[in-house]
C-alpha cells in the first residue's frame, strides 16, 4: 500500500501533464513567422508525449488505488515565442524536479514499479527540456 502522500504528488503530476500538453498545442496551433514554423510540430510532438505520460500516470494512480486529477496546472502560452519557450523550459524544469521527487518517495515506500515508471518518463522530460533550453540559446 502506498501513502497519501505519493498518490498526491502523482495527481500533481496528472495536473502538470495535462497543462503542458494543452499549453503546447496551443503553441503549436497559434505560433506564426519563420522561427514558429520550424518548432512548431515539434511543439505538437511534445504536446502528445505529455498527454501519453499523463495516461500513463493516471494508470498507475487507479491501479494504487487513487483517483486521477482531471484539472490541469494552470496553463501560460505566452505572446512571443522566446516568451512560450522560456515557459516550456520552467515547466519542465519543474516537472524534472517533481519527477526525481516521486521517484525517490516510490523507492522508499518498496514500490518499484511507479518509481520505474517515474525513471522512464523523466528521461523524455529531459530531453524536451533540452529541446527548450537549446532553442533559447537560438532565440
Amino acid at each position: 500500500m502506498v501513502s497519501k502522500e505519493l498518490l498526491d504528488l502523482m495527481n500533481k503530476a496528472i495536473s502538470m501533464e495535462l497543462q503542458v500538453s494543452i499549453q503546447y498545442m496551443w503553441q503549436h496551433v497559434m505560433w506564426r513567422g519563420l522561427k514558429g514554423f520550424v518548432v512548431k510540430d515539434e511543439l505538437k510532438k511534445i504536446a502528445v508525449s505529455e498527454m501519453k505520460h499523463a495516461e500513463s500516470i493516471a494508470e498507475r494512480l487507479v491501479y494504487l488505488g487513487g483517483v486521477p486529477t482531471t484539472k490541469p496546472a494552470p496553463i501560460m502560452v505566452g505572446g512571443s515565442l522566446r516568451e512560450m519557450i522560456k515557459q516550456d523550459a520552467k515547466n519542465e524544469e519543474d516537472t524534472i524536479k517533481l519527477y526525481k521527487q516521486i521517484e525517490s518517495k516510490a523507492r522508499e515506500e518498496g514500490d518499484i514499479t511507479t518509481a520505474r515508471l517515474f525513471r522512464k518518463i523523466l528521461a523524455d522530460e529531459e530531453e524536451h527540456h533540452d529541446f527548450f533550453t537549446s532553442l533559447l540559446e537560438e532565440l
